[in-house]
């Protein structure tokens, strides 16, 4: 049996090593890494980085490589590649399951501004504050490059490309991050407004907290919808599950 994940997240990382421990017999687990973060942390089992080639190229390297079942573990925000991972899984007639953390959710105290894209959030911040501290990677920059009114913070694990904000300072760090460091952060930029993804887990939702604390608005992007008809669970041990359920990951060995 071969077993393809479509990683670059913890969750990933996390049913690659529950499938190690398994040792399920007869039965190969590659990892596909995108390879748009340097350095990534690499999971157990075989890795292959890079795409594709679209929706067609998933299903050729499917049926080429005798895949039995698909997981895609991606980024909530990894619009396209999940789309392509659906196409694909039909088009090879591979079973196909969704890995997605669950998302993040408001508290009494939080000030939350959810939109739908880049472009909202850039759109709703001149009324919200000047002192931007940008979370959403370093991918999108485009969509703030004209407020130049605005002074932006950019944490990304990579360095950023043009077009991006003319006034603008980047971190280069890679999470967790922690209450504390998020707290400093704030305060020491004088932030007055956040911006980031739902992008769920816990390595990155400190900053929440601390802009809860700072009373500052948050701008949510919402994630993409999920395409339909696909089964969907939220932990690698869900996965697990749905997998032996597919005759795939015996008991875990002591």
């Amino acid at each position: 049996m071969h077993v393809l994940i479509l990683g670059g997240t913890t969750e990933a990382r996390g049913l690659a090593e529950l499938l190690a421990a398994a040792r399920p017999a007869a039965t190969t687990v590659t990892s596909s890494l995108a390879g748009r973060v340097t350095g990534p942390r690499l999971p157990p089992g075989e890795v292959r980085v890079g795409g594709f080639g679209g929706a067609d190229g998933l299903a050729a390297w499917l049926r080429d490589h005798r895949v039995d079942v698909l997981i895609d573990a991606t980024h909530p925000f990894a619009g396209t590649i999940s789309r392509n991972a659906a196409l694909a899984a039909t088009t090879a007639h591979v079973p196909l399951l969704m890995l997605r953390r669950p998302g993040w959710v408001p508290v009494d105290g939080d000030d939350w501004h959810p939109v739908g894209s880049l472009a909202e959030a850039a759109g709703a911040l001149p009324a919200l504050g000047r002192r931007v501290f940008l979370t959403t990677g370093r991918t999108g920059l485009a969509a703030f490059a004209g407020l130049d009114a605005l002074w932006f913070l950019v944490r990304s694990v990579d360095g950023p490309e043009p077009p991006y904000p003319a006034r603008m300072e980047t971190l280069l760090e890679r999470g967790p991050f922690t209450l504390d460091g998020e707290r400093e952060l704030i305060r020491r930029h004088r932030v007055d407004v956040l911006v980031t993804k739902d992008s769920g887990g816990a390595a990155t939702a400190p900053k929440l907290e601390a802009a809860r604390e700072a009373g500052i608005p948050v701008v949510v992007v919402r994630r993409p919808p999920l395409p339909d008809g696909v089964a969907v669970t939220d932990t690698p041990e869900g996965a697990l599950a749905w997998l032996r359920g597919h005759g795939i990951g015996g008991q875990a060995s002591g």
